[in-house]
């Protein structure tokens, strides 16, 4: 967008509510004058926080959602979304309602998407060493697994914090995505990475302080551990399918190939002739040393070349201004 049009450009605000009763209205109050609609998604809370809003919120830019089941995260934030764009919103933020996202922050989640150098914008906790010296080793640990996991699921190598929730993306992105294919709950926001990643969308880390309520986390790592594990497993394989075979077809693609044939030649046929020197403890010959070992050297260096292709291979082009706003429903 030119300076003139990102000026007056719509930005929306979804908040999912569950269980937030106590914050609420905080959050609201603080939203600045910069957003021109304010979605709260009721997700079928058991504590009304949607009836509350509208009792005691007198914002006329606030608009009340109601999930009528609860859908997760994900289902509350995609029904915002819809609403968002159906209303013809360019911008659309998401802050929990749980006051440990600073709405004041909203400017800087939004300015690279008016500005056209980015499609989507998230939180990163990490910038700044002070917050991270002081960060639980386990959630700092759990953090580094995650994230990890989470550039090889979506390719996008150089964003840390995938479980960051303060997100905000372009409408036309927002419209192009599959909702029924993305995750409700929890995976949420490394499934929104991995979809945004399939549409070579590029995505911007904000640096943001990290803030924590008196709440109890429902998050509970060995609970989520095994799904989030299946979810990044699923993800890299449908991505390494689409982007190298099914959408492109390049070195990298070949590389891919004989670095995975080569390494597994080595590990099968180097442990079958060890096992066969240790059970006759007979030395095996250098010769079928090295018909182990250069198979072995060769595989890992194709997949290091290939590793080296994929981190460069992100695309750096918005995509926004190339996508229609409203949902294509050929």
């Amino acid at each position: 967008m030119t300076g003139e049009s990102a000026s007056q450009a719509r930005i929306a605000v979804v908040i999912p509510s569950y269980k937030v009763t106590r914050h609420i209205l905080s959050v609201l109050a603080r939203i600045g004058p910069e957003v021109s609609a304010i979605y709260v998604v009721d997700d079928c809370c058991p504590e009304q926080s949607g009836a509350l809003v509208e009792q005691e919120c007198g914002d006329p830019r606030v608009k009340v959602l109601r999930n009528p089941v609860n859908l997760g995260v994900g289902g509350a934030v995609m029904t915002g979304y819809r609403a968002a764009i159906a209303d013809g919103c360019d911008c659309i933020v998401k802050i929990d309602g749980d006051g440990q996202m600073k709405p004041e922050l909203l400017p800087r989640f939004v300015a690279p998407i008016l500005s056209g150098t980015a499609d989507y914008t998230k939180g990163n906790r990490f910038y700044h060493i002070e917050d991270v010296v002081t960060m639980p080793r386990v959630r700092l640990f759990g953090n580094a697994v995650l994230s990890f996991m989470n550039k090889m699921s979506s390719g996008y190598w150089r964003v840390f914090d995938p479980t960051n929730g303060y997100t905000a993306i372009s409408a036309p992105l927002a419209a192009s995505l599959p909702y029924e294919k993305i995750s409700n709950r929890y995976f949420f926001e490394s499934d929104m990475l991995f979809r945004v990643g399939l549409m070579q969308a590029v995505v911007e880390d904000v640096p943001m302080r990290a803030v924590y309520g008196d709440e109890q986390s429902n998050l509970r790592i060995t609970r989520i551990l095994p799904q989030f594990l299946k979810g990044h497993l699923r993800n890299l394989m449908k991505r390494i399918g689409y982007e190298y075979f099914l959408r492109d077809f390049s070195v990298a693609s070949i590389e891919l190939v004989l670095g995975c044939a080569l390494v597994l030649f080595a590990l099968i046929f180097g442990t079958t002739e060890w096992w066969k020197s240790v059970t006759r403890q007979i030395p095996a010959s250098s010769g079928t040393v090295m018909l182990a070992a250069l198979p072995l050297i060769l595989g890992v260096q194709f997949l290091l070349s290939f590793l080296a292709y994929d981190i460069r291979a992100r695309g750096q082009t918005v995509i926004s201004k190339r996508l229609p706003k409203t949902p294509d429903t050929r």
